[in-house]
C-alpha cells in the first residue's frame, strides 16, 4: 500500500509539472495554435512510445529476474548434491548392472566441452538403464535417504523449484525411492515382483540424478572453475578420483 501511495503522488506531481510547463510555455510565447499542434503530435504517437518502452523494458526485467531466479535455482541444486546427490550415485553404482560401462562413459567429464555435455544429457535423458535391486545394500540406501528425509522435505518446499521441472522431477523420484524404502523393514524376505518394483524406483532415480548432475557440472565448469575442479576431483563416476591436487604429469 506504502508503495502504491508513493507512485500515485508521483504520477499526481508529474502531471502537475507538466500542466505548470504547458502554462509556463504559453507565457512565455504566447503561441496556443503552435503548442496545441506539437501537443496533439505527442499524443498521438504516445501509444507507440508505450508499447516500444514497455517491451524494452519488460524484456530487460524478465531477463534480469530469470537470472537472478537461475542463480538461486544453481545454488539449491549445489546444495543438493553436496549433501545427497554424489553421495547417492556412489550408492547407486551397486545397482547398476553395466556399472563398469556408466563409470567408464562419466569418468573423464572433467574434459568435456559444452557440446559434450549437451548431448551426453541428451543421450543419457534417453538411455534404458539396467538396474537389480537385488545387487546393491538396500538397507543400506534407505538408511542413508532416512538421514537425508528432512533436508528433501525443505527442498521440496522451496517454491523457486518450481521453476525448475527436471530437477522437481529428480527430487520427487529420490523422495518416492526413500519412501519406499522406509515402508519396508526385512529386505531379505521381499518377493521377487516387489525387488522388481524397488529396482524400477531405483532406476527412475539414477536416471535422472545422472542427467541433472551433468548440467550441474556443465554449469561448474562455465561459471565456478573452482568448484568445478572439486566436483570433478570428487566425480564419484571415477574411481580414479582423489580429492587433493595433484601435482601435473610429467
Amino acid at each position: 500500500m506504502r508503495r502504491l501511495g508513493y507512485f500515485t503522488m508521483l504520477g499526481i506531481a508529474l502531471v502537475v509539472l507538466s500542466a505548470a510547463l504547458f502554462v509556463l510555455h504559453w507565457v512565455a510565447f504566447h503561441d496556443a495554435r503552435n503548442l496545441a499542434f506539437y501537443l496533439w503530435l505527442d499524443v498521438i504517437f504516445l501509444p507507440i512510445q508505450i508499447l516500444i518502452v514497455t517491451l524494452i523494458i519488460d524484456r530487460f526485467l524478465v531477463a534480469r529476474e530469470k537470472r537472478a531466479m537461475l542463480t538461486k535455482l544453481n545454488m539449491v541444486i549445489g546444495a543438493f548434491f553436496s549433501e545427497v546427490g554424489t553421495d547417492l550415485m556412489d550408492q547407486f553404482h551397486a545397482f547398476d548392472v553395466e556399472e563398469a560401462k556408466t563409470l567408464g562413459e562419466l569418468a573423464g567429464i572433467g574434459d568435456w566441452q559444452g557440446r559434450e555435455f549437451q548431448e551426453e544429457r541428451s543421450r543419457l535423458s534417453a538411455y534404458n538403464f539396467r538396474i537389480d535391486s537385488r545387487r546393491g545394500n538396500l538397507a543400506e540406501l534407505k538408511g542413508f535417504l532416512t538421514g537425508k528425509r528432512e533436508f528433501l522435505v525443505r527442498l521440496l518446499e522451496n517454491p523457486n523449484l518450481l521453476e525448475h521441472e527436471s530437477f522437481t522431477n529428480l527430487l520427487w523420484a529420490v523422495f518416492h525411492l526413500a519412501e519406499e524404502l522406509h515402508e519396508r523393514h526385512d529386505f531379505s524376505r521381499l518377493p521377487s515382483s516387489d525387488l522388481d518394483h524397488l529396482s524400477g524406483d531405483i532406476k527412475r532415480a539414477y536416471g535422472l540424478l545422472i542427467v541433472e548432475w551433468i548440467a550441474y557440472m556443465r554449469h561448474l565448469k562455465e561459471t565456478y572453475p573452482y568448484l568445478f575442479s572439486l566436483a570433478v576431483r570428487t566425480n564419484p563416476f571415477n574411481p580414479e578420483a582423489v580429492v587433493e591436487v595433484q601435482p601435473p604429469k610429467a
